[in-house]
């Protein structure tokens, strides 16, 4: 009988934290599936587009090894978010925002699997898009984390508090804004969103 895994389970501390406040967590080298853009996520056609096609080929990746003897729950969603000019990283500029949308995957896919469908999605959907999908390593390491519960606009407070906790207590960033999708948010009420921001650091 197949097991299937769930990563909110196996890696709780980082896919289903417990509790609010903030946190320092050792994040592990894992695999992800990657598209990267810019632009409003809002009204971005690429951005809905990425999305589609980083679901698409997770849950082909999914159901190709369940032949296989795997299984697993299909992780959330998370993205990577940053400006050439940090300074300028706010909700007025959004509009020049760069992303990286992802989806981890779990260490027993091969670049021979993506590939395969990879294909398979292009066939099957028309995705020209899966082209631009790519299967790659993403190392964070030690970072900074809050489970954040409420609107996707109003995140700006505690994103400074994260920032003045690094800044005060020895750290410095150490890499792109990352936030983590716990959410539907097509059923969930905007006030009860529950995202993960996550802020690489380092010691100075």
């Amino acid at each position: 009988m197949v097991v299937k895994v769930d990563f909110k389970k196996t890696l709780k501390q980082l896919y289903n934290p417990s509790k609010k406040g903030l946190q320092i967590v050792e994040v592990p080298v894992m695999n992800f599936m990657m598209v990267d853009g810019q632009g409003d996520p809002n009204t971005s056609l690429e951005y809905q587009q990425a999305i589609e096609v980083l679901y698409n080929m997770s849950y082909g990746i999914k159901f190709a090894l369940k032949s296989q003897g795997y299984d697993h729950v299909i992780p959330p969603l998370e993205g990577l978010w940053w400006m050439e000019n940090m300074n300028e990283f706010t909700r007025d500029n959004i509009e020049r925002w760069e992303w990286t949308m992802m989806i981890m995957q779990p260490e027993w896919v091969s670049p021979e699997t993506v590939e395969r469908v990879r294909i398979g999605v292009v066939k099957k959907k028309g995705h020209s898009n899966a082209e631009r999908v790519r299967f790659e390593r993403y190392i964070e390491g030690l970072a900074l984390q809050t489970l954040y519960i409420g609107p996707y606009a109003d995140e700006a407070p505690v994103i400074a508090e994260m920032h003045n906790f690094i800044n005060t207590n020895g750290y410095q960033t150490n890499g792109k804004h990352h936030e983590i999708y716990l959410s539907d948010v097509r059923k969930t009420p905007p006030e009860k969103l529950q995202t993960i921001l996550r802020q690489p650091i380092r010691q100075v």
